[in-house]
């Protein structure tokens, strides 16, 4: 590197910057040729010289990527010499990406402040790039991974709350290179508050490549055991979470596997593609919206069938039959009894036009459960749902005629499949929507995952 470029970086002088490109145009592209080098950004991070590194920055982004021959970048160095405010200006000013640089053993930033415990920074970072915790060291090991091991328990509470905010609780059953998730590290290390904190949504049960368990983890540890971990540990065993994990799945046996009903979906979509994804997500937000448009005209329906509800009482006397023959009290009499409330169709309109709608709407219901599966807060919305097809149900059961036996044991019928199937399906859909294939890449091989990082 040319000296005043570099006594220019040490100072901060961004004026003596332009003076030496004016004089020298291609020295910073010179620098860019050699693959690892300490460059001008390299020092003035390393200083914590913000402006100049912010000056550097803009007229080479790469410099931000490179690595020196210790194979660390400027936000690396900037880091390991407590310059956070430096850092910080890097990931909201020249690209949040650079959360994600991976330095010597694919550390990223990120990992680094998990090390450290900086909880302000990680919280920053978390939100300005939240795809960099699924960035892997060469370990396999995540940020959460990272922040337990080095017994940093603010950086993990804060992790953990990241995590259920973005509902990615999944991550902290992600396996390390020796297939330990974070649970096995806090038992084998002794932090009760990170073990209580995990219980319920890491399975106490999963097992290491090893082929340990925690509970075997801790039975090992001999007299360094913690009391307080055994005692959390065998009262997570006793009351099994519901929302822990089956057992692990290699990827050829989820091949063998057949497609679940969500993968039939997004295959039917054209989601499986990248390429179609775009036009794949706006045909199914176009079908969405008919299907919802559908049920809610076909429920209003069968609350206001055509020709309404009778508005009076009416029941033939014998009274009638022998003593009043006038025009009105005849027409009166061939009227079908009936009670308020109860709808005026004759039955073979009824039967028609019921099986018909009832059909229309439970399938648009069901088209619309197959749509939003995969979404967040799907339980609340099936739950909704029943309660939908029952008042629905309810509302036709109530108004139908009595002595329309025929029509009400049919519908009676209709409905008794129908429904069922429906809340089958409403409660079916979130043990199937979520991304199998997805979370599998995540959890299977992890020896594998690390190269290239291929996920």
């Amino acid at each position: 590197m040319d000296e005043r470029l570099k006594i220019s970086a040490e100072a901060g002088d961004v004026d003596a910057l332009y003076s030496i490109i004016s004089h020298d145009p291609d020295v910073l592209e010179t620098l860019d040729r050699i693959p690892l080098i300490d460059t001008p950004l390299h020092i003035a991070a390393s200083v914590g010289n913000t402006h100049f590194a912010l000056e550097i920055a803009t007229l080479k982004l790469s410099f931000a990527w490179k690595l020196n021959g210790h194979g660390l970048s400027p936000m690396h160095l900037a880091l390991l010499n407590g310059h956070d405010q430096l850092a910080t200006s890097m990931v909201t000013v020249v690209d949040s990406e650079l959360v994600r640089v991976k330095g010597k053993g694919r550390i990223t930033p990120l990992h680094l402040v998990a090390q450290m415990d900086n909880i302000d920074l990680l919280a920053e970072f978390l939100s300005a790039c939240p795809s960099s915790i699924e960035d892997l060291t060469v370990r396999c090991e995540t940020a959460v991974h990272v922040a337990v091991k080095n017994g940093r328990l603010s950086a993990f509470k804060v992790l953990l709350g990241w995590l259920r905010r973005v509902n990615m609780e999944e991550i902290l059953k992600w396996n390390d290179e020796d297939g330990n998730t974070v649970l096995h590290i806090a038992t084998s290390t002794c932090q009760p508050q990170v073990v209580k904190l995990l219980i319920g949504t890491v399975n106490v049960n999963a097992k290491n490549f090893n082929g340990l368990t925690t509970m075997d983890m801790f039975n090992l540890m001999g007299d360094s055991r913690d009391s307080n971990v055994g005692k959390i540990l065998h009262r997570a065993k006793a009351k099994p979470s519901s929302k822990v994990s089956a057992s692990p799945t290699s990827l050829a046996q989820f091949f063998f596997r057949d497609l679940t009903l969500i993968e039939k979906r997004d295959k039917y979509f054209g989601v499986s593609g990248q390429n179609q994804k775009k036009s794949a997500d706006d045909i199914r937000n176009i079908v969405l919206v008919v299907a919802v448009l559908i049920a809610t005209a076909t429920y209003q329906a069968g609350l206001s069938p055509p020709g309404g509800y009778w508005q009076d009482d009416f029941n033939v006397q014998p009274s009638m039959i022998i003593n009043d023959t006038t025009t009105s009290n005849v027409n009166q009499w061939q009227q079908e009894p009936h009670r308020a409330g109860q709808m005026i169709m004759t039955p073979r309109f009824i039967f028609y036009f019921f099986t018909l709608n009832s059909l229309a709407f439970f399938a648009s219901v069901w088209m619309i459960l197959v749509l939003i599966a995969g979404l967040p807060y799907t339980k609340i919305l099936s739950i909704s749902t029943s309660f939908l097809l029952y008042a629905y149900y309810a509302s036709i059961a109530s108004t139908l005629p009595e002595h329309y036996s025929l029509v009400s044991t049919v519908l009676s019928v209709l409905f008794m499949y129908l429904t069922p199937i429906c809340i089958v399906m409403v409660f079916l859909s979130p043990l199937v929507s979520s991304s199998r294939l997805e979370v599998l890449k995540r959890q299977v091989d992890n020896l594998k995952r690390r190269v290239g990082g291929f996920v």
